[in-house]
């Protein structure tokens, strides 16, 4: 386990970084999606970098998932890039992101115990 301070509400576990980029991202967009990510419940980190149209979040996935993250550039006139390897980068992040939120909910049982049944 790592000694990180994280923010409140970020579970460690469940803790993502992402890497994305985009189109159409000027430093008064960058600004505006910047401004809009931070706050969210379960974001960790956000860097937004102009110059490179890259996106560099932390999040904790149990709580936030991508999709809503897209929404937020997608209403500031951005977009992710459309090259193939950031469409697939995109389909694993969901991926992940759903598997991490359906592991949370996830009740373990004891071994010694018969499952409970459905």
């Amino acid at each position: 386990m790592s000694h990180t301070e994280h923010k409140p509400g970020v579970r460690e576990a469940f803790l993502v970084q992402r890497h994305l980029l985009l189109e159409s991202l000027d430093a008064g967009k960058a600004a505006a999606i910047a401004e809009e990510i931070e706050p969210l419940r379960g974001v960790d980190s956000v860097r937004l970098d102009p110059d490179s149209q890259r996106l560099d979040i932390a999040y904790d996935a149990s709580v936030l998932q991508l999709d809503q993250i897209e929404a937020i550039v997608r209403s500031h006139g951005s977009d992710l890039d459309q090259g193939w390897w950031t469409r697939f980068k995109e389909g694993w992040y969901r991926y992940t992101d759903q598997n991490i939120k359906d592991n949370a909910k996830h009740e373990p049982f004891c071994c010694s115990k018969v499952p409970p049944r459905k």
